[in-house]
């Protein structure tokens, strides 16, 4: 059992950077991927990135690629995501997902999760 929080979103202007977070609580992480997918009103969960939890090894869809940064803090059991560059079509909820994938994926598939936290909206305007 694995339970996610995820803080910090809130409104920004274009342009912007914000750092969200994922607190998770399980005895120990090491088996699990841990992803951040996000919804847009009328759209459907996209997947942004993951991390591999036994060695940092991170997955990222192209288009967080070189703006968005997923890592870890393994004596707290967070996971943080770093938005950069931030947009209009970046506005979203923000989820924190656990699930045991595995090693070659897919990594991109709700369904390969198991556990999802509340999330976390993110409003980008200017």
């Amino acid at each position: 059992q694995v339970q996610l929080r995820e803080s910090g979103g809130r409104s920004v202007q274009p342009g912007d950077s914000l750092r969200l977070s994922c607190a998770a609580s399980a005895g120990t992480l090491s088996t699990y991927v841990i992803a951040w997918f996000r919804q847009a009103p009328g759209k459907e969960r996209e997947f942004v990135g993951a991390i591999r939890w036994s060695h940092g090894g991170t997955y990222y869809n192209q288009f967080a690629k070189g703006r968005f940064t997923i890592t870890r803090e393994n004596a707290e059991n967070t996971i943080y995501l770093q938005l950069r560059s931030l947009q209009p079509e970046d506005t979203a909820v923000y989820y924190c997902t656990a699930g045991l994938i595995e090693v070659y994926g897919p990594y991109n598939e709700p369904s390969q999760y198991a556990y999802w936290g509340q999330g976390t909206q993110v409003t980008v305007s200017s």
